[in-house]
């Protein structure tokens, strides 16, 4: 049995008084002090890392199904041009009026029994100051004492709707993607918050994994089948359960809606055929910039015809 916590959050007392004494006030705002036992964070961002909405969407079921509480956020002010992702007004009680601003918000998930209490990261990807923001998380990290992260993204890729949901990553604890059959990414280019964090984190000393679901890039918005492959390969690292039932009939309605799209357009269904063709006679091996090529000359196949 594990030790027997008195409670979610300190009340009076601070047991990571010091720990962040150092950021500026607009910095980090916590709404509590948490009590964790061997935290892991999982973090995901909208934006540019997050094709299909896939990965903040499976950020947000973990939170729902763990019931996660809020204990934090990163405060906008510094790391947000608000023309880009503009704060959002809502009428509340009496009429009254409340602006939301685009903070990063930071909840916990804890475990009743022996194992890990998963910190969420979740927000919109920034637009300014990512090596200070990302030095505030490492800061936070370190703080919490977070002993793993796990950070979730998906890209647009050449792959069809039906066939399962190819996952990549980078990870920096050796053997870790070969033993949840995770391809190694080999991709070089520009890369959003996620790639930068990822790095940030462990070069910092946080053992850390970012994992990557590809998506259609004829998909519909919020990939919900991406969404649980990524939750379920989180599960699996953390070696958590979490329920997937209702995850479950959103990417079998997400499928669906892809058939009906395929069915209806017929652009997209030659271009998913001939994805299909290819998939087919390479046995799904064909590399990433090979298969761009085949499905670029056979656009400008079409083009010329």
């Amino acid at each position: 049995m594990g030790r027997r916590r008195t409670g979610l959050f300190s009340g009076g007392t601070r047991p990571l008084a010091g720990a962040f004494d150092h950021f500026p006030q607009s910095a980090v705002r916590f709404l509590r002090r948490p009590k964790l036992r061997r935290p892991v964070l999982v973090a995901a961002f909208e934006g540019w890392n997050d094709a299909g909405e896939a990965a903040s969407f499976a950020a947000s079921h973990l939170a729902r199904a763990w019931g996660a509480v809020q204990f934090a956020e990163i405060d906008p002010e510094e790391f947000f041009d608000f023309t880009e992702v503009r704060p959002e007004v809502a009428i509340g009680e009496g009429d009254s009026r409340r602006v939301a601003w685009p903070a990063t918000s930071l909840s916990i998930a804890t475990v009743r029994d022996e194992g890990r209490d998963v910190v969420l990261l979740r927000g919109h990807e920034p637009q300014l100051r990512w090596r200070s923001y990302c030095e505030t998380v490492v800061a936070l990290a370190r703080g919490l004492g977070v002993e793993r992260a796990l950070t979730l993204g998906a890209f647009l890729s050449e792959v069809t709707h039906s066939r399962p949901v190819p996952l990549s990553g980078t990870s920096s604890e050796p053997g870790l993607l070969e033993k949840f059959a995770i391809e190694p990414s080999r991709y070089e280019g520009p890369t959003g918050i996620v790639g930068v964090l990822s790095g940030a984190l462990a070069d910092a000393g946080v053992p850390t994994t970012s994992l990557w679901a590809s998506v259609p890039c004829y998909s519909i918005p919020l990939s919900a089948k991406a969404a649980l492959a990524l939750v379920e390969v989180t599960t699996a690292m953390l070696g958590r359960s979490v329920d997937k039932v209702a995850l479950e009939e959103q990417a079998f309605e997400y499928e669906s809606r892809m058939d009906d799209l395929v069915r209806e357009d017929e652009n997209v269904a030659a271009y998913v055929a001939r994805l299909q063709e290819l998939e087919e006679a390479t046995g799904g091996d064909l590399s990433a910039e090979g298969l761009a090529e085949e499905i670029e000359r056979y656009l400008r196949g079409r083009r010329s015809g």
